[in-house]
């Protein structure tokens, strides 16, 4: 959980060389407050924003991708953080720079709406749905850490006086 108290703070959440490309989401108020992630989608549909936070950290990490039109066969595909199964147009390569000459792309919903597939899903099994969302946010900052090198310090536990 985070929150924004306005729109330059939703900014400072990017990487600098990402911060000039940003379209705010619509909608968004401010002071805002963001309990598992937030996602949305360009006007243009070109790019794809996600701010989350790292599993024991409160500190917002935002990550713009590149939506690839996907082309040629409309095939099946898993989106690799919450497993859903769709078509191209709903599981597609996402794309980000890690710096001006090397990008990373991996297979996502298009539209990073995981936490509603996931809830979908947990309605139908009768599973509980923080398990996964925690699950789901340990894969975000998996790839955020391993692919673009972004870190984040973890929350230490109080400890005991005794």
């Amino acid at each position: 959980m985070f929150r924004f108290e306005s729109d330059q703070d939703l900014i400072k959440s990017f990487r600098p060389r990402d911060r000039r490309v940003i379209e705010m989401p619509e909608g968004v108020t401010f002071p805002h407050f963001v309990r598992d992630y937030l996602a949305w989608t360009e006007t243009s549909r070109a790019r794809v924003y996600l701010v989350f936070s790292a599993p024991g950290s409160h500190q917002p990490i935002g990550i713009i991708f590149r939506s690839e039109s996907a082309g040629g066969e409309n095939v099946s595909r898993m989106c690799e953080w919450c497993h859903h199964y769709g078509s191209s147009n709903e599981v597609s390569l996402l794309t980000t720079d890690v710096d001006n000459k090397r990008r990373v792309g991996i297979s996502l919903c298009s539209d990073l709406r995981c936490k509603e597939r996931l809830e979908d899903a947990a309605n139908r099994s009768g599973k509980h749905l923080l398990d996964a969302l925690e699950q789901l946010k340990a894969r975000m900052y998996r790839f955020a850490n391993e692919a673009l090198g972004i870190e984040v310090p973890r929350s230490q536990p109080p400890r005991d006086a005794a």
